[in-house]
């Protein structure tokens, strides 16, 4: 890791030399996470039974998914020089994901989200995203050559949306594969979102922002879906939760609901779920994956 804030280079010496498959540009967020029996009312003050530091944020998560699944992957985000930070590149490296563009800066924190979680996996959470607002395009720039030779870039709306679009722009002209979840989602998200977006990928309640459309069903998701496609985007996806998510695309233009299993949640906090599908769906498209490709 760099003391000047600029990039580390002697992890990317220790990983292997081909590109990354995956390359995820996005938040890095350090949960500080306690369990209690239920949720406190306002200006309650109540006992936890437990608490624990986790690593976090949309864009992290998604790459430790990528590379969970077999993917070469690399984060670009941005962390503050400090003790949260320092152990943020450490867990990126245990999880053999690449930090060569993995910034540190000494003019913000690192981001955190202070997480209460009851019993019932019901949350309360405050962010404050800190470092991950500083990724600039800039940054995107010096990360070019990364996100070029990568398959399938992958970003979020954790960072400030001048960053995503930037990551957004260089895949494209690269001719690599984009994911985008516009999340959390600004109801005037700039139109080149959409036609920069392979794949474009969010929940139900992001889905209403984008369109000013009720979407409380399989169905709703649907007709969602079409005015997202209108907008440029090549594949939809609208995630359901327990039902599952509702899929269109430009060579499958009729909505297809997908479901899924129903199962107890446990900590609803953590973004992982939601886009699994899409990430699956582009390495099985690409065969990115080295069991996909021997199989």
């Amino acid at each position: 890791m760099a003391a000047s804030g600029k990039p580390g280079r002697q992890w990317q010496e220790e990983v292997a030399a081909a590109a990354a498959v995956v390359v995820v540009v996005g938040s890095c967020m350090t949960d500080l996470v306690s369990l209690t029996s239920r949720l406190p009312k306002t200006g309650e003050t109540i006992h936890g039974h437990k608490f624990f530091i986790g690593f976090g944020g949309k864009g992290a998560n998604q790459c430790v998914q990528a590379a969970r699944l077999g993917a070469k992957t690399s984060m670009v985000c941005k962390v503050g020089k400090d003790s949260f930070g320092n152990d943020y590149i450490e867990n990126l490296k245990q999880n053999d994901i690449s930090t060569e563009f993995t910034y540190q800066t000494k003019d913000a924190a690192t981001g955190t989200a202070s997480i209460i979680v009851s019993n019932e996996g019901q949350n309360i959470i405050v962010i404050v995203a800190g470092a991950n607002l500083l990724l600039n395009p800039e940054d995107l720039r010096e990360a070019a050559s990364a996100i070029s030779r990568a398959k399938v870039m992958i970003c979020q709306l954790e960072v400030t949306p001048a960053a995503s679009l930037e990551a957004l722009r260089i895949a494209h002209s690269s001719g690599v594969k984009t994911l985008f979840n516009p999340a959390p989602a600004i109801a005037d998200l700039d139109p080149q979102f959409y036609t920069l977006s392979d794949v474009f990928c969010c929940n139900e309640s992001e889905a209403e922002i984008l369109t000013s459309l009720e979407v409380s069903s399989p169905s709703d998701a649907g007709k969602a879906t079409l005015v997202l496609m209108e907008r440029g985007c090549q594949v939809v996806i609208i995630t359901l939760g327990a039902e599952g998510c509702v899929m269109l695309s430009q060579k499958e233009p009729v909505p297809k609901h997908i479901p899924t299993e129903n199962v107890k949640a446990v900590d609803t906090t953590v973004y992982l779920r939601p886009s699994v599908f899409p990430i699956l769906y582009l390495l099985k498209l690409l065969e990115g994956l080295p069991w996909w490709r021997n199989g």
